[in-house]
C-alpha cells in the first residue's frame, strides 16, 4: 500500500476551506460546498470530509473534540527562520489563531504552531536550509 493522502473530518466546511485555501495557499478545486474537498500542497494530498455525511456513509457516531486539539498536526515548512516569523504574521494577520509565537528550539529548529477554525494545530518550521527528504 503507498499514502495518498491524509483527511481531516470538519464540521463546517465552508470555513475550512477558506482558511486552508485562502490563508494557508493550497490549491482547491471544488467548492466550499462540496462534500469532500481535495486539497494539494507540494505535490501532497489533504481531504476535508463533511462530518455529518461520513457519519451517515459510515453508519456510526463519531466522538470530536471542541477547541484545540492534540489528535496530530499539520506541518509546513519553510527555508528560512525568517520566512517562519513572516509566514506567522502573514496567516494570523489573514485569521488564523496563534497559539505558539514563532521561537527557537535548542534542537536547532524554529517553529510556531497556530490553529485552524475548528482546534486542528498546524506548526510553520524550519531548520534555517532547504527542505530536503
Amino acid at each position: 500500500m503507498k499514502l495518498d493522502g491524509i483527511g481531516l473530518f470538519v464540521k463546517d466546511m465552508a470555513t475550512m476551506v477558506r482558511i486552508y485555501r485562502d490563508v494557508l495557499g493550497f490549491e482547491i478545486k471544488e467548492s466550499e460546498n462540496a462534500v469532500n474537498v481535495y486539497l494539494i500542497k507540494d505535490g501532497t494530498l489533504f481531504m476535508l470530509y463533511e462530518r455529518k455525511k461520513f457519519e451517515s456513509m459510515t453508519s456510526r457516531k463519531y466522538e470530536y473534540t471542541n477547541g484545540f486539539n492534540g489528535h496530530f498536526e499539520l506541518s509546513l515548512y519553510v527555508d528560512t527562520f525568517e520566512e517562519v516569523d513572516k509566514r506567522f504574521a502573514e496567516v494570523v494577520n489573514k485569521g488564523a489563531t496563534p497559539v505558539l509565537e514563532p521561537t527557537t528550539k535548542k534542537w536547532g529548529q524554529r517553529t510556531c504552531y497556530i490553529a485552524d477554525p475548528e482546534g486542528n494545530l498546524i506548526e510553520i518550521g524550519s531548520f534555517n536550509k532547504p527542505f530536503q527528504r
